[in-house]
């Protein structure tokens, strides 16, 4: 499968809810790279790049988030891959 790189932001109840580190720990389980930040704004950007299979399962899992999350939208746009190894949560 093709390599793929989406970049984004997540909008709801996803700040205070371990979203972050819940996203970084399915990221790490389907081989994504990337990272994920809170924003001064209430949202969480991302930035995913793996194989599309993967990156796709990873996206419907952001709709959702963990169990404590409320989300509203997941807005993802595709980019050029950067090239990025590992996953991190951005401070």
């Amino acid at each position: 499968m093709a390599r793929i790189c989406l970049h984004g932001y997540v909008s709801g109840k996803v700040q205070g809810v371990y979203y972050r580190q819940s996203t970084q720990e399915q990221a790490e389980r389907l081989d994504i790279d990337g990272w994920v930040r809170n924003l001064d704004d209430g949202r969480v950007e991302v930035l995913l790049e793996g194989e599309e299979g993967a990156v796709c399962e990873l996206e419907k899992w952001l709709a959702r988030g963990p169990v404590k999350a409320k989300v509203a939208a997941v807005e993802l746009a595709p980019m050029t891959p950067q090239g990025i190894t590992g996953f991190i949560v951005r401070r």
